[in-house]
């Protein structure tokens, strides 16, 4: 199962985008080292918040940021297959 949100979910109710990231992110205490997916999206996004603040112009960072996402993204993907092949529920499905 692919998990994803789309902008105009996010966009529309923010509140259950927000709920729908956080029930999957559940899974990170079954990655070998979350922090090595984890701490790269924090960083990314304190530097586009601290180099954005008040700014007029694109998001520099925004591609760094999508492909540490698009990492932890990745890694939870892989847990949910493995508990599929194992014949248990992936966490995106609870």
């Amino acid at each position: 199962m692919t998990w994803f949100i789309g902008r105009t979910e996010a966009m529309s109710d923010p509140d259950a985008a927000r709920r729908k990231v956080l029930q999957r992110l559940q899974g990170l205490a079954q990655i070998d080292d979350p922090e090595s997916v984890v701490v790269p999206i924090l960083l990314d996004a304190i530097l586009i918040a601290e180099a954005y603040r008040g700014a007029r112009h694109q998001v520099t960072f925004l591609p760094d940021l999508t492909r540490s996402v698009d990492a932890l993204l990745r890694e939870l993907n892989i847990l949910d297959k493995t508990r599929e092949w194992a014949g248990a529920e992936p966490a995106s499905a609870r």
